[in-house]
């Protein structure tokens, strides 16, 4: 057994090349190997976001506070607030983040195949996010 303890893990800033706006990451566990899966807790400030993206294994969003958006490629952006589970499967290409005026956080769960969980891609546009 291993037990991580709350704040043991430094929060980091969402790398600039894969969000948009302020993005705080605060990783929760990695699952040593043969293991594949991995979580995070992510905040994102209003109007922040991911770039488009697309996991290998697909990903699991658990939205714990705030309100926010998510959307996959062609499909329309849907409203996601605390309590909601959302599932991308694997290789579906999607954004999320939080709504316009309220931040969001959530966890997020996924596995990595081949030591890859998340292919980043081009950034999600202000026109694109507004729609």
């Amino acid at each position: 057994m291993e037990i991580k303890q709350s704040g043991s893990q430094p929060s980091a800033e969402g790398p600039a090349e894969w969000f948009t706006g302020s993005v705080r990451i605060d990783p929760l566990f990695q699952a040593a190997e043969p293991a594949r899966v991995r979580g995070a807790s992510v905040t994102f400030e209003p109007g922040a976001r991911t770039a488009w993206h697309t996991h290998p294994l697909g990903q699991t969003l658990i939205v714990t506070a705030g309100c926010g958006r998510a959307q996959c490629e062609g499909g329309p952006i849907e409203e996601i607030r605390p309590g909601d589970v959302v599932w991308f499967p694997p290789n579906e290409k999607h954004w999320h983040g939080a709504a316009p005026t309220t931040a969001m956080t959530h966890i997020a769960i996924q596995e990595a195949l081949d030591g890859t969980a998340v292919e980043w891609m081009e950034k999600v546009s202000d026109e694109q996010y507004g729609a």
